[in-house]
């Protein structure tokens, strides 16, 4: 069996709130051409063609905090919720679970909806973006929101956020040649848990859950510059970093990032994979595809990323890890 554990679904009656809300939004204008991402019928027609898989369903950009206030984002993280699980319960077989969309802009009722959707909807984890509506997630209003899922033990999805509004250059007000998009999202993965990292988090909640979108983004690549901090090159140690010091950070800094899980949505290259799998190793790596999301509904992203797990050089025992028994075992699926 094959887990697919970040790929998106927005159900046709979230989708068609999203319209009203947002008709001039680029993504959700943009939804109509990916039958496979709203029309159920659609995505069960593209898993039906890989056998021995299922997904585990996540809402797709743009954020509910995008498109409602803080008054409205419960009902429409409700709404989708509802739907998600409507899917998982009539189809178990293809979708044993779902990530719940969380209304970020509104931090109790996002503990509230993440309480209501593991207890009586049968999530097993929430979704959250990389800023909610440009605020970090490091910011201490979303503490209990973390101290939460730690204490359910259940895994956080973090997924990036960033429009073509994020200019390239501090000197223009838009981003071009979807920069904002093809290395905006790495960087915002990055910076995301960065932040996490930096602000004590893990410190403080040693057994949180978060997995890492796109293979935790630059991180991997990076790692060897992440360890060597700037201010370590002139005023520290090979074995002290000053930044590190100064956040009170308990542990060499690239621990924390090994503290990760990363999934293996990097459009099937195989040379990425390798790279992300050296970072996080076995344990810490996780099956994902990003379906819907490729210029033939899905099944290149499916099959690619099928294709770059079996071309890593690991047992097959690894491989079924990295497949179904990690996911299983991080969402607590055979409890």
């Amino acid at each position: 069996m094959k887990i697919d554990l970040f790929n998106h679904f927005t159900p046709a009656k979230v989708y068609e709130q999203f319209k009203k809300l947002a008709p001039d939004n680029p993504g959700v204008k943009a939804f109509a051409a990916l039958p496979a991402l709203w029309d159920l019928e659609a995505r069960l027609r593209l898993m039906e063609q890989f056998p021995d898989y299922q997904q585990v369903l996540s809402l797709s950009n743009p954020p509910l905090e995008l498109l409602a206030g803080p008054d409205q984002s419960p009902d429409l993280a409700k709404l989708a919720n509802d739907e998600l699980a409507w899917v998982c319960r009539k189809y178990p077989k293809m979708f044993p679970t779902f990530t719940a969309s969380m209304p970020a802009n509104n931090v109790d009722a996002s503990i509230r909806e993440a309480e209501r959707a593991i207890t009586t909807l049968g999530a097993r984890g929430i979704q959250l973006f990389t800023n909610v509506n440009g605020k970090p997630l490091s910011n201490p209003e979303f503490l209990p929101l973390f101290e939460y899922m730690a204490a359910q033990d259940l895994p956080i999805w973090i997924h990036p956020m960033r429009g073509p509004h994020f200019s390239d250059y501090a000197a223009e007000d838009h981003s071009e040649s979807e920069i904002w998009f093809t290395f905006g999202w790495p960087y915002e993965t990055s910076a995301c848990v960065t932040r996490l990292i930096y602000s004590g988090l893990f410190d403080k909640l040693p057994n949180l859950k978060i997995i890492t979108h796109h293979m935790g983004g630059m991180i991997p690549f990076f790692a060897e510059k992440v360890a060597l901090g700037f201010q370590q090159i002139f005023f520290g140690a090979p074995g002290r970093n000053p930044i590190a010091e100064k956040a009170g950070l308990q542990r060499p800094v690239l621990d924390y990032y090994h503290m990760l899980y990363a999934d293996t949505a990097l459009n099937g290259s195989l040379p990425a994979t390798v790279c992300g799998h050296a970072f996080w190793g076995t344990e810490r790596s996780l099956f994902a595809s990003d379906a819907p999301f490729d210029s033939i509904g899905g099944k290149q992203l499916i099959q690619g990323t099928i294709d770059a797990v079996n071309g890593l050089a690991i047992s097959d025992a690894d491989k079924n890890a990295i497949f179904e028994k990690n996911a299983r075992k991080l969402m607590r699926l055979d409890q």
